[in-house]
């Protein structure tokens, strides 16, 4: 088939969700290690802003999101409401916002000292960003901050061919580009990365582009990677599945991916556990897996693996 473009993306969406400019759609208070190695009381909150314009075949995230340009003041209204329904004392916070933090549609710039001054508690402030939108403003920014600056960027594939494919509109050399610049301007980076993506199917091949996609973000300098499971639910996704150009990953082959990532022992690693049930079947063993990979993420040792007469695949 021919590869996906904006359209083809698009035309295949179900409907969007309401939300409420002046709601983050969701918060969240967690823990994850630093890079000491100690827990860290963090703030997640999913901001409510427009669509990122950057139509990537296997994205959901747009189901969230604002069909126009975000309001001035809207996030920081966002942020307080979101910061007056957490308890206070985290020292990190990551702001989600389904999209790039820089791009002036979904954050307005002229809410940067407003949503900086929210952030004064808290000594590291983690939010993401496309590597085409990396740019001048970013260190401004983080000269507003009273902690430190992370960007997380989706690296997602270094498949030569997998990657193009994406409509993401962007190389392995600007990711690695983008990686320098920041870290040249002393901010971190964190990269997602894909297990399954469209256009590779072979299960093997998966795990092997994975982790070769972890070891290329460790090599740029990337201080950690997370891992996500490629899922359907957009449309898209559906329609590539139905073709043969996508298969779900296993809860098998994302727990070896992690264990594989972490034995390369050059940064931290985390897995994304959200909607994990999707990738098994199992009911006997899927609790205490999904408990395991969380202390995993935690503690970012392997952990001895759960026995079930599934054998690891998932499947009674």
């Amino acid at each position: 088939m021919p590869v996906p473009d904006n359209d083809f993306v698009t035309h295949l969406r179900p409907p969007k969700n309401r939300v409420d400019p002046t709601r983050p759609y969701f918060w969240l208070q967690e823990k994850e290690p630093g890079r000491d190695g100690t827990l860290q009381d963090v703030h997640t909150l999913f901001l409510t802003n427009t669509e990122c314009p950057f139509k990537c075949v296997m994205c959901d995230l747009w189901k969230d999101t604002l069909s126009q340009p975000t309001p001035a003041g809207a996030i920081p209204q966002q942020i307080r409401y979101a910061q007056n329904c957490l308890s206070p004392g985290a020292s990190t916070v990551k702001l989600y916002n389904n999209g790039n933090f820089f791009d002036t549609k979904a954050i307005p710039p002229e809410d940067h000292p407003a949503i900086c001054s929210l952030l004064s508690t808290y000594s590291h402030v983690i939010v993401e960003n496309h590597p085409k939108l990396c740019n001048p403003v970013i260190p401004e920014f983080r000269d507003r901050l009273s902690g430190s600056l992370e960007i997380a960027m989706g690296l997602e594939t270094v498949h030569p061919k997998v990657l193009p494919a994406l409509n993401k509109q962007m190389t392995t050399e600007l990711f690695a580009r983008s990686t320098e610049y920041l870290l040249q301007n002393n901010i971190s980076v964190r990269a997602f990365i894909l297990l399954n993506p469209p256009f590779l199917t072979d299960p093997d091949e998966n795990i092997e582009w994975c982790l070769k996609s972890v070891q290329f973000a460790f090599d740029q300098g990337v201080e950690c990677c997370s891992i996500i499971p490629t899922r359907t639910g957009n449309g898209a996704m559906e329609k590539l599945q139905d073709e043969g150009d996508f298969v779900t990953p296993t809860l098998n082959a994302l727990e070896t991916v992690f264990k594989e990532a972490l034995v390369m022992d050059s940064g931290r690693v985390f897995v994304d556990l959200w909607d994990l049930d999707r990738f098994s079947e199992c009911r006997v063993c899927l609790e205490a897996r999904k408990s395991r990979l969380h202390n995993m993420n935690l503690h970012q040792k392997i952990l001895p693996e759960i026995p079930c007469h599934c054998n690891g695949s998932g499947n009674l």
